[in-house]
């Protein structure tokens, strides 16, 4: 059996290491099995500084910090289909639908841990009409067992996950006068 991811905390961690694999459509992150800070034990979110003047302790929320294990031995799968990729519901539930039913195929087979598939491009409206057509769950079908493929070979060959760090664009042009645009001000000034 396969588990969900459906802890935020959850997600942000295993979204935080670089991809395993990607395609046209998904970015598929993994976390191996370990221990991850920064978990409350309240499952609450975090206390920030307290305002002068409020005493006493609130029972709701818990300053106790644990360090939480990832269960060892279980494959656990979060989604992320965001909205704007996929405006139809019916498109969202079928990427579920489908990533659900692939993961529980190949679970045996997979490192445990933590797995993210994530929708990261549109799907064209233009060509798959229909949001339940057989050629769109074909597509989807093949795309995600291809990287589930890509991404077993990668994370049982032992590259460490590491985390995330966006790319710089590239440097913006200096203006004439030798200033970069950020650097002048109103009328050119700096």
């Amino acid at each position: 059996m396969i588990g969900r991811i459906v802890r935020p905390a959850d997600f942000e961690r295993v979204l935080a290491t670089v991809q395993r694999s990607r395609s046209d459509h998904f970015a598929l992150h993994h976390l191996l099995p370990g221990v991850a800070e920064g978990h409350l034990s309240s499952g609450g979110a975090a206390r920030g500084p307290q305002p002068e003047g409020a005493g006493g302790e609130l029972s709701t929320v818990s300053e106790l910090i644990e360090l939480v294990p990832v269960d060892d031995s279980a494959v656990k799968l979060g989604l992320v289909v965001p909205k704007r990729h996929a405006k139809r519901a019916v498109t969202r539930n079928l990427v579920k639908r489908q990533a659900r039913a692939i993961f529980r195929a190949a679970a045996p087979r997979l490192p445990a841990g933590l797995w993210v598939l994530r929708l990261k491009a549109g799907i064209d409206r233009q060509r798959f009409v229909s949001a339940r057509s057989e050629a769109l769950g074909e597509l989807l079908r093949q795309e995600m067992l291809e990287l589930l493929a890509r991404a077993e070979r990668v994370v049982r060959s032992g590259a460490p996950a590491r985390p995330y760090t966006p790319r710089r664009g590239p440097r913006a042009a200096p203006a004439p006068g030798g200033r970069t645009p950020a650097a002048s001000g109103p009328g050119g000034a700096a």
